[in-house]
């Protein structure tokens, strides 16, 4: 009898509580990872976007109307087609040679069932910064 008490005290590793809870939390994060990195790498590449083609619109002396059309086309390129430029940012300043823009938008991704992620974006594309 002793020796068997003994080995119960001996006994170790997780219970299949612990385990379950583990893959649990392993499968949510891997949910949240998966709806939160792709929109942020989108943002990174639309901003630089942006910067892009601020910098050579204020090279060209283009008008906002020209920018935004410019805009929208590369969308199109990117294969971003539900989105228009002006769903993504506002003029801050509309001088021709001196645009400047406010990005602000959002993307939503389904987490499960009706709970959604929503990621929004929000910063200032100024002249200096494209140049």
């Amino acid at each position: 009898m002793t020796g068997l008490s003994s080995g119960l005290k001996a006994q170790q590793g997780a219970s299949v509580t612990g385990v379950i809870a583990l893959v649990i939390g392993l499968v949510v994060a891997g949910k949240l990872l998966a709806a939160i990195v792709p929109a942020q790498i989108g943002d990174y590449q639309l901003t630089k976007m942006l910067e892009s083609e601020l910098h050579e619109a204020n090279q060209e002396r283009l008008s906002a109307k020209e920018f935004t059309t410019k805009v929208d086309k590369q969308l199109q390129i990117n294969a971003d087609y539900d989105t228009t430029a002006k769903e993504i940012f506002t003029f801050k300043d509309k001088k021709v040679g001196q645009l400047a823009i406010h990005k602000q938008y959002e993307k939503t991704q389904n987490f499960f069932g009706n709970v959604d992620i929503v990621n929004r974006f929000e910063g200032d594309i100024a002249p200096t910064a494209a140049e």
